[in-house]
Formats: structure tokens, sequence, C-alpha cells
């Protein structure tokens, strides 16, 4: 994880109950991308994981805009990663008195915006 710069401001949404890797397929394509059109293309995404990541997109937008006085339009998806989060373990019964675990595995979602360069 690198430090954002003091012009950076970020969003973070926890224990979002995806798996990190399908939450990675979707967060891999807004990386580095203008605000506008990263919001334009998870609108068209055909993955349920598009929603919390729009989500915390235009929750690093507003606190862009309302904190530090930045205009939405000139930002960037300056970074943007998913950590893995707590995993939920549950049990399902099997065949001849057998359990099998079943991981519900939960991310935390990071978008930081910034500026763009000049």
């Amino acid at each position: 994880m690198a430090k954002t710069n003091a012009n950076e401001v970020k969003a973070t949404a926890k224990y979002v109950r995806m798996a990190p890797r399908k939450v990675r397929l979707v967060v891999d394509q807004i990386r580095n991308m203008p605000v506008e059109e990263a919001l334009e293309k998870l609108q068209f995404v055909n993955r349920a994981a598009a929603e919390p990541v729009a989500k915390v997109l235009r929750s690093a937008v507003a606190n862009a805009e309302n904190n530090s006085g930045m205009r939405s339009r000139n930002l960037v998806v300056s970074q943007a990663y998913v950590d893995e989060g707590p995993t939920i373990k549950r049990y399902r019964p099997r065949a001849k008195g057998a359990a099998s675990r079943i991981n519900k595995r939960t991310s935390h979602i990071t978008i930081v915006v910034a500026p763009k360069e000049a």
C-alpha cells in the first residue's frame, strides 16, 4: 500500500460481503481513469461488485469536494485496491455424517482520487 500525498483523497468500504478476487476484477478496470469515465464504466460492468465499487468511488469524490475543495471533473482514480477481510466460516452437512466448510469471504475496498496532472 502506497502512502497518499497531501493532495490525494481516499475512501474505504470495509467488510463488503464479496470475495476479494471477484471485486479485484472490477477495480482493475477503473484504475488510472478519470472519475466521470470510471463511474460511467461501472454502470455497464456486468458484475455484482460494480455496485459497492461505484459507491466507494462516489464517496471518495464527495470527500475530495467537501473536505479538500477539489472539483470532481478534475479528479483521477490514482489508486484502487482490494484487501482481504475476515472470512466467515460456515459448515454444510455432507454424506455419511461428514461436514464440509464453506468460506464466506469479505473485502476491504480502497479508492484514492487525486487531481489530474496538468
